[in-house]
């Protein structure tokens, strides 16, 4: 009687491949110096008999796959990016909704209410309320899109340099950063801006990005000391990569998570914070079109013709919340603590 094959030994993995086929006969078609070969499922790294695309040759997700998959599938994020391509369509392009000049204005019909043609009515000096409303979005949208990139290159530059390098450099930037954060941004908005007499949207946005880039820069510092401790870090270093490699490839895309979220929020307080100064009368002045400007306008009116100050707020209102929540969907897709 024949003697029945002994398994065969993996080649690789360490598996008992077992004989199989009627009374124990081995269907493995082999010769003698003849090479086993892999199954077609053990070449690519799956498990036998496992569905393709599955197993371990799936390649795992980055941070921001992870955090991309979160937002497609959070109702606030899709909202929230819908009001604001929608509020960066309209200030590229107001015409598409509003025919009017929002500087036409006719005095025989100021502090009117609703027309036809005219939906929001007319302010006190006669122009047409919702062209102006529309005009308006392009002001705040441009004022707190370039006041955002300007606080987050600056205090991100300036905070991952200290972070990185350490020593006395870092003391004197946070002797500094504690400087501007005592100083009142209102306050001193009152102050700086008081004797500018431009009535473009460039002393604003210069004075924002002043005393907002010692908030990022406390972020980004405090993200590139976290991030630079990390293993792979020490490796480069190990290697001989220079510092600005170890900065550009291995720190800076770990660490610029916390500025993105902290710069989304902040775009939203910075709208409101134009709004606040041309209100007060040291931000954007006229001929320059402002939901701060009308709504300044139109408080002393608020008895008569409440619509002169219904839509620009509400106008405002909408933008920063919408600002405000599509920074907490990004805090929340980025930070694995809140997983």
């Amino acid at each position: 009687m024949p003697e029945q094959p002994e398994p065969l030994e993996s080649y690789e993995e360490g598996q008992a491949i077992a004989p199989t086929g009627a009374g124990g006969a081995s269907d493995l078609a082999t010769a003698e110096g003849e090479t086993l070969e892999q199954s077609p499922s053990a070449a690519d790294g799956r498990a036998p008999g496992g569905p393709l695309g599955t197993g371990s040759d799936k390649k795992p997700r980055s941070l921001w796959s992870d955090a991309w998959r979160d937002l497609r599938r959070n109702p606030i994020f899709i909202i929230s990016s819908l009001v604001i391509l929608f509020l960066v369509v309209i200030s590229i392009w107001p015409q598409l909704i509003a025919s009017g000049d929002p500087l036409d204005c006719d005095l025989a019909k100021a502090q009117e209410g609703s027309q036809p043609g005219h939906p929001f009515g007319f302010n006190g000096q006669g122009c047409d309320v919702y062209t102006r409303t529309v005009y308006g979005a392009r002001t705040s949208v441009t004022v707190g899109v370039l006041a955002t990139l300007g606080v987050a290159v600056l205090g991100g530059i300036l905070g991952g340099l200290a972070g990185f390098f350490g020593g006395a450099w870092d003391g004197v930037l946070s002797r500094i950063t504690d400087v501007f954060f005592a100083i009142p941004v209102v306050l001193g908005g009152l102050v700086l801006l008081s004797v500018v007499t431009s009535s473009t949207v460039w002393p604003v946005i210069g004075f924002m990005v002043l005393l907002g880039w010692p908030q990022l820069s406390r972020i980004a510092r405090g993200s590139v000391i976290t991030a630079k401790q990390n293993d792979y870090v020490q490796a480069a270093r190990a290697l001989g990569a220079s510092n600005s490699r170890m900065m550009l490839r291995h720190i800076t895309p770990n660490a610029i998570a916390p500025v993105i979220v902290v710069a989304t929020i902040a775009l939203g307080t910075y709208i409101a914070l134009e709004a606040t100064l041309s209100y007060l009368g040291v931000g954007l002045k006229p001929p320059t079109v402002s939901w701060g400007i009308d709504i300044s306008s139109a408080s002393q009116y608020i008895r008569n013709a409440p619509h002169m100050l219904l839509w620009p707020a509400g106008a405002l209102a909408i933008t920063v919340l919408a600002f405000i929540m599509l920074g907490d969907a990004v805090r929340d897709a980025l930070d694995p603590k809140l997983r």
